[in-house]
């Protein structure tokens, strides 16, 4: 008795093998636009303002999860909506550092910048040259500022080279996109962007 053999497996429709392209493409966008969306997007620096920590043409990826739970804190590096009356039109987001948050009293002086009267020690990533901590100036008139509560005070890393708080004040939450927290382009500065601990704040000013 001979065994029969088996039938050659049908082939699936054209129009079938297309809807489920389709149907992969299109899971794979929506997957990709809520995670742009709710959970990390890229950036890329194209302004001087942070220099050293970050330079132009650098990629960071921004944390738009963690905020939620989590508050921006002082030392934190952000991704922001410029305010629409100081830069009308201007559609590019800025990066800058978190320097005070709602309460905080931020105060300019002596080449210095101090948080509630406490001398805010920021050698650790504020420009350098010729390895001398570059100076803190008021942008303005002004050079003291009490921060809103749902604010937080920006300044870039390149005081000499920035346009941020000292000159168009305190930034609400609502308009603050997300924390960098990872460089990853080029792939030789590859790192984890570390918040500063500013433990001189714990103690109070005398």
């Amino acid at each position: 008795m001979t065994t029969p053999e088996p039938l050659p497996a049908k082939r699936k429709p054209a129009l079938g093998c297309l809807l489920e392209i389709v149907e992969t493409l299109v899971l794979t966008l929506i997957i990709f636009w809520i995670i742009q969306s709710f959970v990390a997007q890229p950036y890329r620096v194209q302004q001087l303002s942070m220099e050293q920590t970050l330079e132009p043409d650098q990629y960071v990826l921004v944390d738009k999860l963690t905020p939620g739970f989590d508050p921006y804190k002082r030392g934190d590096i952000v991704v922001f909506r410029p305010p629409a009356l100081w830069a009308p039109g201007q559609e590019q987001p800025f990066i800058k550092r978190v320097i005070g948050i709602g309460g905080d009293t931020v105060e300019i002086k002596d080449g210095a910048v101090f948080i509630n009267g406490t001398k805010l020690l920021e050698g650790q990533y504020v420009f350098r040259e010729d390895g001398q901590t570059q100076e803190t100036l008021p942008l303005g008139s002004e050079s003291r500022w009490v921060v809103p509560d749902g604010e937080v005070f920006l300044m870039g890393d390149h005081r000499g080279n920035s346009s941020d708080s000292r000159e168009f004040g305190s930034v609400a939450i609502e308009t603050v996109i997300g924390r960098a927290w990872l460089r990853y382009w080029p792939l030789d500065t590859f790192t984890i962007l570390p918040t500063p601990r500013h433990e001189e704040l714990a103690t109070p000013a005398p």
